[in-house]
C-alpha cells in the first residue's frame, strides 16, 4: 500500500510537468500576437454583430470603439434582446444617426434556443457580407483591431478565428477565479495537437471574439446549429474543426479588452451556466476531471503540511516538486495573460472556488436552475461519457 501511494504522488508530480510542458509549448505557438500580422486599411466588408441584453453601462463604450475602427469596409449591427433597461436609448442618444450603425429589435427566444445564440441568428440575417465578427457588449477594442484580425485571417488563410483578449479583474472574487479559465487552456490543450488533429475535443474559441467567413459558418449551421449550448463559442469552433475548416485561436489580449463580472453574483451566475456545457453535458468526465484537478493540485499540500505537523504523511520529495511544478504553471499563465505573477500563491483558493463553481454548475444545470441575464436557460439532455 505504502509503495501504491508514494508511486502515486510521484504520478502526480509527473503529470504536472506534462502539464507545464504544454504551457510552455503553448506559449511558442502563441508567440505571434494578433498585432503582428498585416493590418490593411481595406478589404473584405465585415459585419461587426453585436447582441446587446441589458448594456446600458457598457453599450456606448464598446460600440464606440467598433465604430472608431480604423478600417475602411465594415458596418456594425446591434441587436436589443429583449433589454429592460436604458440599452437602446443611451446607444441612440450618443450614435444615432451613424451611418456604420445599425440597430434592431430582437424577438424572445423560441422553445429549445439559448437567448445569446437565438439573437446572433437574427443579427446574421441582416448581415449580407464575406467576413462575420461576433463580439460581446462588454469588450472594448483597439481601433486597429478588425484590420489586424482580417489581415490575420487572409494571411493564415483561416476559416474562423478567435483571440484571447485581456479579461480585467477589479474585485477579489474575479482575481481569484477568472485568470483560471485562460490558465486551463494554455495548461490543459495542446496547440499543436488542435491544429493538426481531427479531435474535436481539442479546440478551443472565447466568444468574446469570433471571426468567420460566411462559406464557413453556413457550412457549420451557424448558431442554429449550436442552439442549445450555453457555451455557443466551444461548441462552433467544434463543429469548425469536425468539419475540417482552418481555425486559430491567438492572442489579442494587447486588442481587446472585457470585463466579464463585476461582483461574485454575476460570476456564479455566468460560470455555474458554462462549466459543465464546456464539458458537452458529459456528466461522468466533468466529475472525473474535477476531482482529478482537485487531487492534483491539493494533494501536495496536504502532505506537506503533515510532514509541518510530523505526522509524516507520504514522501516529502514529491510533493515539493508538485507543489513548485504548480507555481511555476501558474505563474507562467498569469505572467503570459497580464496579470501578477504573485497572484500564483493563490491558486489553491483558486481552484477551491472553481470547484465549488464547478458542483454549482452540476445541480443547478441537471435540475434546469441555471439562469443567465434574468432567463431561465432550457433543460439539456445530459449523458454520462
Amino acid at each position: 500500500m505504502r509503495y501504491f501511494w508514494v508511486e502515486h504522488q510521484y504520478s502526480v508530480a509527473v503529470f504536472l510537468g506534462c502539464l507545464l510542458l504544454i504551457a510552455l509549448t503553448n506559449l511558442w505557438v502563441l508567440r505571434k500576437r494578433l498585432r503582428s500580422y498585416p493590418a490593411p486599411q481595406d478589404g473584405p466588408r465585415v459585419s461587426v454583430l453585436l447582441p446587446a441584453r441589458n448594456e446600458q453601462k457598457n453599450i456606448v463604450a464598446c460600440v464606440g470603439s467598433l465604430l472608431a475602427q480604423e478600417y475602411s469596409n465594415f458596418e456594425v449591427i446591434v441587436l436589443d434582446d429583449q433589454s429592460n433597461d436604458k440599452t437602446v436609448s443611451v446607444l441612440r442618444e450618443r450614435f444615432g444617426g451613424h451611418p456604420r450603425l445599425t440597430i434592431l429589435h430582437g424577438t424572445p427566444p423560441p422553445p429549445g434556443w439559448i437567448g445569446k445564440s437565438w439573437a446572433c441568428h437574427q443579427l446574421v440575417h441582416h448581415a449580407s457580407v464575406e467576413l462575420l465578427l461576433f463580439t460581446d457588449a462588454d469588450t472594448r477594442h483597439h481601433p486597429r483591431t478588425v484590420a489586424y484580425a482580417v489581415g490575420a485571417l487572409t494571411e493564415e488563410n483561416l476559416d474562423f478565428l478567435s483571440v484571447f483578449v485581456h479579461e480585467e479583474v477589479l474585485s477579489w472574487s474575479e482575481r481569484l477565479v477568472i485568470p483560471v479559465l485562460p490558465w486551463s487552456i494554455l495548461s490543459f490543450l495542446p496547440l499543436v495537437v488542435a491544429y493538426y488533429t481531427p479531435w474535436a475535443a481539442f479546440s478551443a474559441a472565447n466568444g468574446q471574439f469570433l471571426l468567420f467567413r460566411r462559406s464557413a459558418y453556413e457550412a457549420i449551421g451557424g448558431h442554429e446549429a449550436v442552439r442549445h449550448s450555453a457555451v455557443e463559442d466551444l461548441a462552433l469552433v467544434r463543429r469548425v474543426k469536425s468539419s475540417g475548416l482552418r481555425w486559430r485561436l491567438l492572442d489579442g489580449s494587447d486588442l481587446v479588452r472585457c470585463r466579464m463580472y463585476e461582483n461574485y453574483e454575476q460570476l456564479y451566475e455566468g460560470l455555474t451556466k458554462n462549466l459543465l456545457a464546456a464539458f458537452d453535458y458529459r456528466v461522468g468526465w466533468f466529475i472525473l476531471i474535477w476531482l482529478w484537478i482537485g487531487v492534483f493540485t491539493f494533494e501536495p499540500l496536504i502532505v506537506l503540511l503533515g510532514h509541518l505537523l510530523g505526522l509524516g504523511w507520504g514522501e516529502i520529495r514529491p510533493a515539493l516538486w508538485s507543489v513548485a511544478l504548480s507555481l511555476g504553471l501558474w505563474g507562467v499563465a498569469y505572467r503570459r495573460f497580464g496579470y501578477p505573477v504573485r497572484w500564483a500563491l493563490f491558486y489553491p483558493v483558486s481552484v477551491a472556488l472553481m470547484v465549488w463553481l464547478a458542483w454549482g454548475s452540476l445541480m443547478r444545470t441537471l435540475r434546469g436552475r441555471a439562469v443567465w441575464k434574468a432567463r431561465a436557460l432550457p433543460r439539456v439532455r445530459w449523458r454520462w461519457w
